[in-house]
């Protein structure tokens, strides 16, 4: 099926839909399966730690994106499992809607892979997200079978990322290469260091505290045995009729 050819099919399900005036809410279905929660929650969570300083962009998983050039609520919409819309106020939203936010459509989405939802994702979605939104890049994750791909956007065509050594792929719009740690997707800076949650941040912040704090005790240890060996070599010295403060 084309993109016309679905999206007129999605316009005539939906065409007797009434929508409420104002703002959207969306309306995506229930997540599969519970990996498909926690990895959206996880890239979720990371990205907003990473960035809490920043307020120029929006990420969102599950969300519905409206994007109908005729502005109709009722046709032309898309849930992605995971998006992130760059140069854009940092605020909660009930959908994104396009003709709302100055046209603008995510700069780098992923979708979670599933058994009913693998080749849309990789056929129907990709078509779109390449020709409609022009998302530049686009990446899929399987939590069950850790297959991993992403595209980058060149000349109005999708490119395979290739894979660095690590096995991570690069996503030129956030900095951030994209990889599987432990079972998930991870983000990782430019040097491959795993942006933490908050929760890991003062795990480490707890592990770094508690090692200073061993080696200010080994060092306070230190410290003690070297004042008994002076003392023992002062009392030594006594014995022999030496003055220990006279030498």
């Amino acid at each position: 099926m084309t993109i016309a050819q679905e999206l007129d099919s999605q316009e005539g399900i939906c065409q007797d839909v009434i929508f409420p005036p104002g703002d959207l809410y969306s309306d995506e279905p229930p997540l599969e399966t519970e990996l498909h929660l926690r990895q959206i929650i996880l890239l979720l969570t990371c990205l907003e730690w990473l960035w809490r300083g920043r307020n120029d962009f929006y990420a969102a998983g599950n969300l519905t994106i409206y994007y109908s050039p005729r502005q109709r609520k009722s046709e032309y919409f898309r849930g992605p499992d995971f998006f992130v819309v760059l140069g854009t106020e940092r605020k909660t939203r009930k959908s994104w809607v396009v003709w709302e936010e100055d046209g603008k459509y995510p700069n780098v989405i992923l979708e979670i892979l599933s058994d009913s939802t693998a080749n849309t994702d990789k056929g129907l979605k990709k078509e779109i997200y390449q020709d409609t939104f022009r998302t530049l890049d686009y990446f899929w994750f399987d939590p069950y079978t850790q297959e991993f791909a992403g595209f980058h956007l060149v000349d109005g065509e999708y490119q395979s990322l290739q894979a660095s050594e690590q096995g991570y792929l690069w996503s030129q719009q956030l900095g951030l290469y994209l990889g599987v740690y432990e079972g998930l997707l991870r983000f990782f800076t430019r040097d491959g260091q795993l942006v933490p949650t908050p929760e890991e941040t003062a795990e480490q912040a707890e592990q770094k505290a508690g090692q200073a704090e061993q080696k200010a005790g080994q060092a306070e240890q230190k410290a003690e045995q070297a004042e008994q060996k002076a003392e023992r070599l002062a009392a030594k010295l006594r014995e022999l009729n030496i003055d220990p403060d006279a030498i």
